[in-house]
This record gives C-alpha cells, sequence and structure tokens, in this order.
C-alpha cells in the first residue's frame, strides 16, 4: 500500500509540476501578444505618417511655383511633423525588437531548474568518505 501511495504522491507531484509550467507559459504568451500588437500598432504608425509626409511633400513640391510663400512654410512644417513622427515611431518599434526580453524567458528558465535539480537526483550519490583521507580509528 505504501508504494502505491508514493507512487500516487509522485504522479499529482509531477502534474502539479506540468500545471505549474503550463500556467507560466500561458502567461507568458498572454504578454507577448500585447507586445506584438504594439509592436504593430506603431509599426502601423510609422508607415501612416511616413506615408503623409510623402504626399504633404509632394504636394508641397507642386504647389511650389504658386505665387504665396505662406503655402510653402506651411506645407513644410506639416511634412517635417509627419516625418519626424514617423521617424520617431519606426526608432521606437527598432527599440523595443532589439532590446525586448526572450519569449517564454521565465518559462524556459524553470524548465532548466527542473533538468538540473532531475539530473542532480539522478547522479549516485558519494560516499561520505573520500579516498583520499584515511579512515579515523576511534577505538584502541
Amino acid at each position: 500500500m505504501a508504494l502505491r501511495q508514493s507512487v500516487g504522491e509522485l504522479a499529482c507531484t509531477l502534474l502539479s509540476i506540468v500545471r505549474t509550467r503550463l500556467e507560466l507559459l500561458s502567461l507568458e504568451a498572454a504578454g507577448q501578444k500585447v507586445h506584438l500588437i504594439a509592436i504593430l500598432g506603431m509599426a502601423f504608425g510609422a508607415l501612416l505618417f511616413l506615408t503623409l509626409a510623402v504626399l504633404v511633400f509632394s504636394i508641397a513640391v507642386a504647389l511650389y511655383f504658386w505665387p504665396t510663400e505662406q503655402r510653402y512654410v506651411a506645407l513644410g512644417l506639416l511634412a517635417l511633423f509627419y516625418g519626424l513622427l514617423g521617424i520617431g515611431l519606426f526608432l521606437a518599434v527598432r527599440s523595443k525588437l532589439l532590446f525586448a526580453p526572450m519569449p517564454f524567458a521565465a518559462t524556459v528558465d524553470e524548465l532548466r531548474r527542473d533538468l538540473s535539480l532531475l539530473e542532480r537526483l539522478r547522479e549516485p550519490s558519494t560516499s561520505v568518505r573520500s579516498p583520499d583521507i584515511p579512515a579515523r580509528k576511534d577505538f584502541p
């Protein structure tokens, strides 16, 4: 009966470990989804504003020959604003992609710790006495 209880407890422990690791994986997957949506949103914004910058710049060049100078300044400032905004968003996306932590790093770390624990348990136990140290004689 004791063997059956031990096997049952071991199975429960293993299932608990697997459940915990899967919960951790699902939490990290949700975080990665939010991270990806944020990057895609900023990338879309960068493309939108860079497209607007090109459009406004093209209109500024087309209107270059119109008689009033105020149109040049207004269109040029709009093109500069959209261009700077697009470049800023592009650099933000680039830095998020370059410096983001490895996906599922916590899960990988926990699994690595589990494996090292299992390897330590698998190793044969070393004897208490080292062969280099002579045995102690306690009695005459």
